[in-house]
């Protein structure tokens, strides 16, 4: 392996309502290398709304990158700017969302049909901070998925001075497809990410979509820079706790189950005192136990409505269901 493997090696992508600091806060105790991504959030937000709500994060999340969703460069420039203020070690563009909400917004996924828009959008935040500067997209906007459009697309990006490009590996269909058949029905085009690793050799790409196994990862990443993994690493948190060793080389212990949950129950206890319901932790460890004696009485303890109002942080904590690192998800 290569003794200083990229910082974009292994990613867990932006989900919205889910990739928030709790749980982001809970990925990082299983991995310590993963990069991080937020919730996609708007320009408006940050221009008009509760900055610190919107991108505090506690410090152990690092490496962590924000993704902003906007189509004006002066307003990305601005929300770039935050970014690096708050402390973020990236700021990515979200060229890759196909909501209807997002579309009116004229940003996601739309924007690849405008690259030079893209391109200046990037300079703009480019000029703004140090920190890198990234885009997440699709490989196109239509049934029509032809490798030469997200070719150019790139092409003209990176003059920009963006050097990562996040791909999800299927086009998205702005009509007539939800979100999540938009993640689900266009075709994986993973050749595509290995095209243009070929075709841009300076650039980083990462690849994005229909990665769920520890083969998939090793596979893309004899081809390509990164794997971004999202729906799996949610689900299936445990996946995370083998990144370290396998695909960064650090052979430093990985906490266990029940480490974990301790370390989560010390956590939740802090948010709780905040005033944070504890619900807003718990919901994001429902997959930690996945496929061991006693998980479902565990999730359902966490989802107990009347046990998480009471606000206690034990109820974290099972260690008949907690074995060691030894046990990893495959």
């Amino acid at each position: 392996m290569n003794p200083s493997p990229s910082p974009w090696r292994f990613c867990v992508a932006p989900m919205m309502d889910w990739t928030d600091r709790h749980c982001r806060f809970f990925h990082r105790q299983l991995s310590r290398h993963a990069r991080l991504y937020t919730e996609m959030v708007t320009t408006p937000a940050l221009m008009h709304g509760d900055v610190p709500r919107h991108l505090d994060f506690n410090e152990e999340e690092h490496p962590v990158a924000l993704q902003l969703g906007g189509s004006e460069p002066g307003d990305l420039a601005h929300c770039a700017r935050l970014a690096e203020r708050w402390g973020y070690d990236e700021v990515n563009l979200n060229c890759g969302c196909p909501s209807e909400r997002v579309q009116k917004g004229a940003f996601g996924a739309c924007l690849m049909a405008e690259a030079p828009l893209v391109r200046d959008c990037v300079r703009a935040m480019v000029d703004a901070v140090a920190i890198p500067v990234t885009v997440k997209h699709r490989i196109g906007i239509g049934r029509d998925d032809d490798y030469g459009f997200v070719r150019d697309f790139v092409g003209t990006v990176a003059e920009g001075g963006s050097q990562v490009f996040i791909v999800h590996a299927r086009s998205a269909w702005l009509q007539g497809l939800s979100p999540k058949e938009n993640r689900e029905i266009p075709p994986l085009r993973h050749e595509y990410a290995a095209q243009l690793k070929r075709d841009f050799p300076g650039l980083t790409i990462v690849l994005n979509g229909g990665i769920a196994s520890v083969e998939a990862v090793d596979h893309a990443l004899a081809q390509v820079d990164g794997v971004m993994l999202g729906r799996h690493a949610y689900h299936e948190p445990w996946f995370l706790a083998q990144v370290d060793a396998r695909w960064f080389g650090d052979d430093a212990r990985a906490l266990s189950r029940i480490e974990v949950m301790q370390r989560m129950r010390d956590y939740a206890r802090i948010t709780v005192d905040a005033g944070v319901p504890l619900r807003a932790v718990t919901r994001h460890m429902l997959g930690l136990t996945q496929g061991l004696p006693g998980a479902r009485a565990w999730r359902r303890r966490l989802s107990d409505v009347a046990l998480l109002r009471q606000g206690n942080p034990d109820l974290i904590v099972d260690d008949r269901i907690a074995p060691g690192p030894e046990r990893l998800a495959a």
